[in-house]
This record gives structure tokens, sequence and C-alpha cells, in this order.
């Protein structure tokens, strides 16, 4: 795991040229606390910058950026590719010769003896890579299937810079940062800003599953992107072709596959361990690692002295099961509060998923235990783990045997309840429920976390998302298989991987997913709706899975999530620092939020409004990361001198 930045300056390298890239490359160096490496092709005006983060093969064979054997590629890569072993192997016995262990090297020389599409299909991980092609004079922007690692990417000036955080990009002299007002509705949508969006006004982030090719044109650079790998088709090919046989079949089947999987991500040559919650997902990826364990797998869960938000027992109950090496540590409110004032640092654009502070507690308590972590981040939308299933499988079967006419009229009854309640809030959202005219549009009413934005800001509509764009799945889907879909590639990406991978790399610890494996993805797909669903519950295979290993009295129980207690918080110990980032003043000021609509969503929220909380959290969000924008010092000021760091020529 590792951090990747660099740019293309048209007409060759240009003055101050060494220190620009150097200070983009430092501010990744949490990313990469082991070493600092540097690429520069001067005369084609192109730079990599990369800190890493060693993981496999620890000797300098495995320092970047990396040139392939023949000079054509060079490479800056941030990720973990799996079965490097075996691709290794086959390319061996076509005559590649190798100097280390790396994957970076087997992903080199791959590249040379199939093409980069060709062996970006066959690399089974989680990875983003910057490629430079000196015989097309092409650089290549790569992101993995799922969206597990960040990569982002600009024109400036006469640049194109690219990073895989946002503060990279910022490093550059040619930075001007306008904020997107429409990427901020969305984010006030979402409480993220979704893909292929930032913050930042002609700021892109590369989808995942997709190669961005940059090439240099009269006008500037021009960019296309191709897709090797699409979730759409996997899940229509699945729902078309659904697994057949018995359920003790599915079971076994599910087993071998993560087994093997989980086994490949645990090579590591520093020490790993996993997060256990005790929930389905961690539970089943714990149990399996342990299976293939010669010695006691390290786990680690944090605890809240509030037994709403507790699941510290259950990990710790599951681990003595199971038998593994377990860590656990009880956080007070002080520290998540201490926090707080980190998060716009770390998510570098404005990201409201509260969960994202006890995320960052658990991964500096496994750091200091070990490098890397596994975990169970993918589980809930390949297996139907939300609870926003089985209630959208309601409404849609409520939908299905209205007519139009009447669906539509009692929408339109619904929708004009009056009053700011949580109950008049409910029953509105029921109308807007009814009246969407398609599975995606039921869906962003679902997911939401405030359904219309435009009355808190000032101007700025919503561009097209995924959401909005349509898609697919063949006849065969459900609206359970579409809200399944959407999360997988909206949510999914755009909220819990970024969540993980900035509080993981925050922390210097690589966190790996082993259900997000593409085959594993591909497998959920093939499963029918029963297999996932039954008796009330979502899971349903993996439960059975995981029985196998941890007895059913251990693991079932309500889902809870990773929550933090938002609305005690926002009426008391953070009351004063969120009312000042919120006041008219404050808000009037910035020029973004209309402050007669931000007050009135304070006062509901002072008022104790169950909604509220996550609203006013994503207003303070945005504003907190206004004002680190505006205090952050220059980031160049912080650049190594040359004499400091070596030279820069590859």
């Amino acid at each position: 795991m590792c951090g990747i930045t660099g740019f293309w300056a048209r007409g060759g390298w240009p003055e101050g040229g060494d220190e620009t890239l150097q200070g983009m490359t430092d501010l990744l160096q949490h990313r990469g606390p082991d070493d600092a490496g540097y690429w520069v092709d001067r005369a084609a005006g192109v730079g990599f910058g990369h800190r890493r983060l060693a993981i496999i093969d620890l000797s300098p064979e495995g320092r970047q950026p990396m040139r392939s054997v023949s000079g054509r590629y060079s490479i800056a890569f941030n990720g973990e590719v799996y079965n490097f072993v075996d691709l290794r192997a086959q390319l061996a016995r076509d005559g590649a010769a190798f100097r280390g262990r790396s994957d970076t090297e087997v992903m080199l020389a791959a590249i040379e003896r199939w093409g980069l599409q060709s062996a970006v299909e066959r690399f089974d991980g989680m990875f983003a890579f910057a490629l430079w092609d000196a015989a097309e004079r092409t650089l290549f922007l790569v992101r993995d299937r799922l969206g597990e690692k960040p990569l982002h990417y600009a024109s400036l000036g006469t640049s194109l810079v690219f990073g895989s955080e946002l503060k990279a990009l910022r490093a550059h002299p040619a930075w001007r940062g306008e904020v997107d007002r429409g990427a901020l509705a969305l984010y006030i949508r979402h409480n993220c800003v979704p893909a292929p969006y930032t913050i930042y006004r002609d700021v892109h982030k590369v989808l995942p599953g997709t190669i961005v090719a940059v090439r240099a044109s009269s006008g500037g650079f021009e960019t296309s992107a191709a897709t090797y790998w699409s979730a759409e088709s996997v899940a229509r090919q699945g729902l078309a072709d659904p697994m057949q046989g018995s359920d003790a079949d599915a079971v076994d089947a599910c087993e071998a596959l993560l087994k093997g999987v989980i086994g490949r991500e645990m090579l590591s040559d520093v020490p790993l361990g996993a997060f256990l919650s005790g929930g389905i997902d961690s539970s089943t990826v714990v149990a399996l690692m342990q299976a293939q364990s010669s010695r006691p797998v390290r786990t680690f869960t944090i605890g809240f002295p509030e037994l709403e938000y507790n699941e510290a027992q259950h990990a710790k109950a599951v681990a003595a099961h199971l038998g593994t090496d377990h860590t656990e540590l009880y956080v007070r409110p002080s520290d998540l509060l201490g926090v707080i004032p980190e998060l716009p640092i770390r998510y570098d654009e404005p990201f409201a998923d509260s969960s994202q502070i006890p995320t960052m507690l658990v991964s500096r308590l496994t750091r200091t235990h070990v490098t890397v972590s596994l975990s169970g981040d993918g589980g809930d939308e390949l297996f139907g783990g939300y609870t926003r299933y089985p209630r959208g499988r309601w409404v849609a079967r409520a939908r299905d045997w209205m007519p139009d006419g009447l669906r539509r009229a009692l929408a339109a009854a619904l929708g004009r309840v009056p009053g700011r309640s949580d109950r008049s809030e409910r029953v509105r959202q029921l109308a807007r429920l009814l009246s969407a005219e398609t599975p995606q549009e039921m869906y962003r009413h679902v997911i939401s976390q405030h359904p219309e934005p435009r009355r808190l800001l000032l101007d700025g509509g919503e561009p097209a998302t995924l959401l909005t764009r349509g898609h697919d799945l063949g006849r065969e889907a459900s609206f359970v298989d579409e809200m399944m879909y959407l999360d997988l590639v909206t949510y999914l990406p755009d909220d819990i991987l970024v969540k993980v991978d900035r509080a993981s790399m925050a922390a210097s610890l690589e966190s790996r997913a082993p259900f997000l494996d593409h085959h594993v993805v591909e497998f959920a797909w093939r499963l029918p709706l029963g297999r996932k669903f039954r008796n009330g519950k979502g899971k349903w295979l993996l439960r059975q899975l995981l029985h196998r290993y941890v007895p059913e009295t251990l693991v079932e129980r309500p889902k809870r999530g990773f929550s933090v207690p938002l609305a005690a918080w926002l009426a008391g110990p953070l009351r004063d620092w969120a009312r000042e980032l919120v006041s008219r003043s404050r808000v009037r000021q910035d020029g973004f939020f209309d402050p007669a609509a931000i007050a009135s969503l304070w006062a509901r929220q002072q008022r104790g409004s169950r909604r509220s909380p996550e609203q006013v959290w994503a207003i303070l969000m945005f504003q907190a990361w206004l004002r680190a924008q505006e205090s952050a010092p220059h980031s160049r000021s912080r650049v190594p001198s040359l004499a400091t760091s070596g030279g820069l020529d590859g």
C-alpha cells in the first residue's frame, strides 16, 4: 500500500519541477512512511512520485517508481495484486526474468507481454496506478474493479496532474481549487462526493474498473476512458444464469472460494491481522483466516462505554471461540471527539459518514501491532445485509398492486402532509417512493441523506450520476437486485471504501477486503435471492457458512453498524463548535448555503429531530473542510531540497 502522485508538463520538464514533485510526494508520507522514490523523463516532461509502505519484498528491489526491463514502461503503483505469484510463474515460463519478488515487477512484465488491458484483466487485487508508455507517449491512469484504491487527476494549465489524494494535487503551483457547486449538491444528498466528481471543479476521480488514457494535443491534453470490467455486466450475467444445485452445494462453493481468496490475501512479509466487530462479515473473514493459520490470528476491535453503540463484547466472544490473539480498546468520548479536527485534513474533501471516527481509531489501534489488516467490507452489498433491502422489497410489492393512477394520487396526497416532525418526514419519504417512476429513482430516495439539497443551497443543480443515467440489469432483476447493484457501484466505492482507505492510510495501515475479490462478486451475483434472504434475514448463505465455525448464538443479533452518538454530541460537547460553524454570519459570508435554511435545520436538530443529526453533520463537515482549506499553509513550503533526497532521474 502506497501513495502515488506526479504530473505531465507539456513542453518538457519545467523549472522547479523537481521541487514541485517532491512537495506533492511528501504530502502522501502517511500512505507510505517507509521510503520515497521519484522518476522523471525530463524530455517528455513526465514525473512520478511514490511513497512506499513496504508489504511484499521489503528489499530495494521493490522500490518504486519502477521501469520495465525494456525501458518502455514506467509505473507508480498503489495497492496489491494478490495473484502475482501465479502470474510470475506463467511469465517466467515464457522467458521473463525478475530481479526481486515484488508484484510491481510482475505487473510491468505482464504489461510488456500481454499489453495493458489484457494484463489488467488478469490482475486480482486492489490497485491504482499511473503508467507512462514512452513508445506511445501516453499516460495511463488505472483503478481497480470495485474502487478500493483512489486516484484523482486534473488538467492544470499546461500540466496533467494526478495523485492518490487531493492534497497532492493542491501542491502543484497551477492549482486553483474552485468549489464545484454541483458536486456540493451531490455531497449534501449522499454525505460524500460520488465519482467521477470531486468537490473541486474540473478535478476528477478515475472510475472503478477503468483505464483513463491521457495524450498531449495542440490544445492541452485529451483523455479517453475504457472500461475493462463492468459490475453491470457481471450482475446481468449472474441474474440470467443463477446457480443451480442444493443449498449445501452453494455453501460448500462459497466456503472454498472465500478460503482461497483469503489465503491469497494473507500473503505478507510484514505482520498481519484483521478487524473484528463480531458481526457476520468480519467473523466469517476471521474464521476462514484462523482455519488456514498455524498460529492465532491477530484481531482488533474498539469498544464504547455506551452499551447502545458497543459491539466489543460480541467480538471478544467470537475471538475466544476461534482462538485468535485478540486486542480490544475501550475509547472514551474524548478519544472520539479528539479525532474530529483531523477529519477535513485526512479526507481532503467533505465527507460526512460519521463512522469515519471509530474507523480511524480502530485503524490506529491495529497499526500499533500489525501493518496489514483484513476486513469484512463488501459483505452487505453482495450478500444482502442492509436493512433497507427488506424495507425496499415491501415498498416495491406495495407499488406493484397499485394502479399507476392510484399510486400517483396517493403519493401526491401524502406529499402534502404538513409539519416538520420526524413522523411528517417519514410520510413524505413514503410519498417520494410511491411517486418514483424507476427503480433507480426509488433507490435514490431511499439513500438520500437530504432529499432536496437545493433547499439548503444558494445555487448549484445536481449533475448526472450513475443513479440518474440508468442501466439495464435485465428483466430478471427485482427491486432488491437493483438496490444491491446500486450500492455496489455507488455507496460502496464512494462512501465505505473512501472511509476505510483514508482512515487506514492515515495510520499507515493497509486494509484488505476479501469480499471484494471480483471472483466473489461474480459468485454472489449468481446466487438467487432466496439464498441471500430467508426467514426475514439477509446474508443467509454467509450465515450458514459462518455457523460451521462459530455457534449461531454468538453472531446472530440485530445489525448495529459502527455508529456514534451524534445527536448527544451536537446537543452537548460539540454544540458551541457546531453553532459557530452554522451561524448566520458565517454561512452568509461563505456564500454556499441559504442562511435561513441552515438556521432552521440547526433548530430542528436542537429540538431533537431524529433525522437532523446526520444532515447537520454534513453541513458541519463541509464548513470545517472550508476552514481547513483557508487556513492550510502553502503545501510547497514543506518541500525538502534535492540535496537531502537524492536525484530524481529514473
